[in-house]
């Protein structure tokens, strides 16, 4: 307690870094579910709702969590611990507090790192509505974020301020895990992560039905190989989106989502020559990300809870905005380069929404259990 560690910090601590080790142990064949699991199994229960709750309550109030980091870093403070413990233990204290720092920094960055394919993948994706589309998403504001910079610049930051100063040398840091990104660096780091967003998007999609995963390989041979290519790649992408659709639900079950989850929002349905309410491909994609499953959700100050969530809202426009655009190239193919480049453009956001829409639908999913043994 002299210390300003009480009971409830140090078990958070503990808990803290035991599972930053956990997911850290790259060379376990467990999944890192079953590494996280089985390290919370060591501590009691309540020690783990102890331990949640103090990081938490670091994380929930980030002024007063900076407040309590850097009080230690004071002058006064650094010669009380002194006085208090000795100068041996003191010391102790310092390097294995330096020893744990690193750890839990080097799984910061890596969750860090971790994210930048779904920043990518967001950021491509809304490049492919317009402006028009953008504002019909409520809070549109935030789709002009460009989180791709966010994240470089709070990684760069990171690295400078953390990483620099603790002893790497003592986790199991790599090379690339050292080295920082800068801003200036943007491109380059882009077009490397989009690799990773196309490879993990077909991964996702190989899930949902492999043969699906040809759709994306032909139209990418079709831009490369193929004189009629953008044509043929346009063609074969609006078929993929319109597959996906078909293998998850039915019109009738899209239908009787939309009436018993979102009977009031607008731009759902149309009527057929019969007058009869059909779901539109907006319809579709929002039912399929949802996984058929409820819309409800608590409200607070960001969403008052009504409608589709915001990512769910604007995956479901990205993806309709992409079709549309595909029937552009359909016919009106000229074979030129800026009309390969606007496709290749549009295949990438159509990747990206593929990797944010397929991560949220597959939430829950097991290995090998179909998506259409689900029900509306």
């Amino acid at each position: 307690m002299a210390l300003h560690f009480d009971d409830a910090a140090v078990i958070g601590a503990d808990l803290l870094i035991s599972m930053c080790r956990a997911l850290l142990d790259t060379g376990s064949d467990q999944p890192w579910q079953d590494r996280l699991e089985s390290t919370l199994e060591e501590f009691d229960l309540s020690d783990v709702e102890t331990g949640l709750d103090s990081i938490l309550e670091k994380f929930q109030n980030t002024d007063m969590a900076i407040s309590w980091l850097t009080s230690f870093k004071g002058v006064n403070y650094n010669a009380f611990a002194l006085r208090l413990l000795g100068a041996r233990d003191f010391k102790r204290l310092v390097d294995v507090v330096k020893e744990d720092g690193a750890i839990v920094a080097l799984a910061v960055r890596r969750a860090l790192r971790g994210a930048m394919p779904f920043a990518v993948a967001w950021s491509d994706a809304i490049s492919n509505m317009t402006e028009n589309q953008r504002k019909a998403v409520s809070k549109a504001d935030i789709l002009g974020l460009d989180l791709v910079q966010i994240v470089i610049m709070v990684d760069e930051a990171f690295g400078t301020k953390f990483i620099s100063t603790l002893p790497m040398e003592l986790t199991t840091a790599t090379t690339d895990d050292l080295v920082g990104w800068r801003p200036d660096d943007m491109t380059e780091i882009v077009s490397t992560i989009r690799h990773r967003v196309a490879e993990s998007s077909a991964k996702r999609l190989e899930r949902e039905n492999s043969q699906l995963v040809r759709k994306i390989r032909g139209a990418k041979d079709a831009l490369a190989h193929s004189e009629d290519g953008i044509s043929q790649a346009a063609n074969s992408l609006i078929e993929l989106i319109d597959r996906i659709l078909r293998n998850a639900f039915t019109k009738e079950q899209v239908m009787a989502w939309v009436v018993a989850n979102l009977p009031n929002e607008p731009g759902l349905t149309y009527p057929d020559e019969r007058g009869v309410d059909q779901p539109n491909k907006r319809a579709e994609i929002l039912c399929f990300v949802y996984r058929g499953g409820p819309t409800a959700r608590e409200a607070h100050e960001y969403d008052n809870g009504q409608g589709p969530s915001l990512i769910h809202d604007v995956l479901a426009r990205v993806i309709v905005a992409t079709r549309t655009s595909l029937q552009g190239f359909k016919h009106g193919d000229a074979g030129t380069q800026e009309e390969k480049e606007q496709l290749l453009s549009l295949l990438a956001g159509l990747e990206g929404a593929l990797l944010l829409g397929l991560s949220i639908s597959q939430i829950g999913i097991k290995e090998g259990e179909l998506p259409n043994n689900l029900e509306a």
